[in-house]
């Protein structure tokens, strides 16, 4: 257990508790730390050494974790994480088996299995090899591969979203290239099998998965809708692009545009053209929509944004992170007695989807502030008093900080 100090912004006048003590004002920090939010840069950027980011992205393949059947060598995974955990951040994870221009990522010892066939074509211009979804040792080893990632790494504070998927990048499509059921993509019997597998695996570390999976065509979700129930969030790897509400947002629809009650959603700015990342933070954005507008419409926890340093300040950044995820305020705070009485509001944009507590003097409130959606309000006691007001949580690493609002003027 990580105990993380949080200071409320700004300084706020005391409001007496009922046996006549001051609740002492709160001291005013530096730079706010959204914690598991905001704008993402990837682990290898040369601007990822900030406070103005919390969260860093990478890509694995299975390949560089596994040579030998039955074995996975963690030091590849390890080595990013530790480095993350360093720079006082949180990692997104994403393992693949297809990327445009290079081989597959699937392990070595079941590429050279004798029946195993894989398919070399363009895509993108680039020639790429495409995985044999026909062969059952592949299938057999990502279930597996998985079940060992949940049993090491669901409750690691370093990992605060995991994406998963298959085709291109593993975001559910094979836009470009040789689409065969079965074939360069999982049968729609597999996937189903493999997102039910998931759900049931990871208790504490949110996952999803692309918008692009409502494809009817390739996906089992259509023909199958209580897959819609399962546990994952959603990811828009194109998000802020011209035809966002032509063809990006019946995706979202088709996900349920109230999901991200439950999970988080998420993405990266679009890299269609080069205005979009140019522009993606601009003040009407690359195509006359806000950043900050359409995080609101979509609740977005966080956004992929590693070109950003290139066309906006650190401070731009740091701004437009703020806007993401969740935003808590205390608007009452009671201490005596040996107790206190907390009230908070959300007034962001999505829930924290890690349970966090408010604590009082190191000694924590029974009610997580996990899921409390923007708007809502939620009381908190604590069985201590005094005006070291904090929220504590297992899920950040050391250095990190979930900060508050308090305004109690009036009060």
């Amino acid at each position: 257990m990580a105990y993380l100090q949080i200071d409320a912004v700004p300084a706020a006048s005391a409001r007496r508790d009922p046996g006549g003590s001051a609740a002492p004002a709160l001291e005013e920090p530096g730079h706010p730390r959204p914690a598991s939010q905001g704008l993402v840069l990837w682990d290898d950027s040369e601007h990822v050494a900030t406070d103005a980011v919390q969260l860093e992205f990478f890509y694995l393949t299975y390949a560089a974790l596994v040579a030998k059947k039955g074995e996975i060598d963690w030091r590849p995974l390890e080595k990013r994480l530790e480095a993350i955990r360093a720079r006082k951040h949180q990692a997104i994870v994403r393992f693949h088996d297809t990327y445009v221009g290079k081989p597959s990522g699937g392990p070595e010892y079941i590429r050279k299995l004798p029946d195993y066939h894989e398919t070399t074509a363009k895509s993108e211009g680039k020639e790429t090899v495409f995985p044999d979804w026909s062969h059952p040792e592949l299938a057999r080893f990502v279930l597996e591969f998985y079940s060992k990632v949940t049993e090491k790494y669901d409750r690691d504070p370093r990992i605060a979203y995991l994406e998963t998927g298959f085709g291109l990048w593993a975001e559910y499509h094979l836009y470009d290239g040789p689409m065969k059921l079965g074939g360069t993509f999982p049968s729609k019997e597999f996937q189903e099998t493999f997102l039910r597998r998931l759900s049931g695996a990871f208790t504490s570390t949110p996952w999803m998965i692309s918008i692009d999976a409502a494809a009817e065509e390739s996906t089992p979700f259509a023909s199958t809708r209580t897959l819609i129930d399962l546990t994952f969030g959603v990811f828009d790897d194109s998000f802020l692009c011209k035809q966002h509400a032509k063809e990006n947002e019946p995706n979202w629809a088709f996900f349920g545009r109230e999901r991200w009650r439950r999970a988080p959603a998420g993405g990266e700015f679009s890299y269609y053209t080069k205005g979009d990342q140019k522009d993606a933070l601009a003040p009407k954005g690359p195509h006359g929509v806000p950043f900050e507008t359409a995080a609101r419409d979509f609740h977005l926890s966080f956004i992929i944004a590693s070109d950003q340093p290139e066309h906006q300040t650190l401070d731009r950044i740091r701004a437009a992170g703020m806007t993401c995820g969740y935003r808590f305020q205390v608007t009452e705070f009671r201490s005596g007695g040996g107790r206190s009485l907390l009230t908070l509001t959300n007034t962001g944009i999505a829930p924290i989807y890690h349970d966090a507590w408010i604590a009082v003097a190191g000694r924590r409130s029974a009610t997580s502030l996990k899921g409390l959606c923007p708007g809502e309000t939620r009381k908190c006691a604590v069985a201590g008093e005094g005006s070291a007001v904090t929220i504590e949580s297992d899920r950040l690493v050391p250095g990190q900080r979930i900060e508050f609002d308090a305004d109690l003027s009036g009060k």
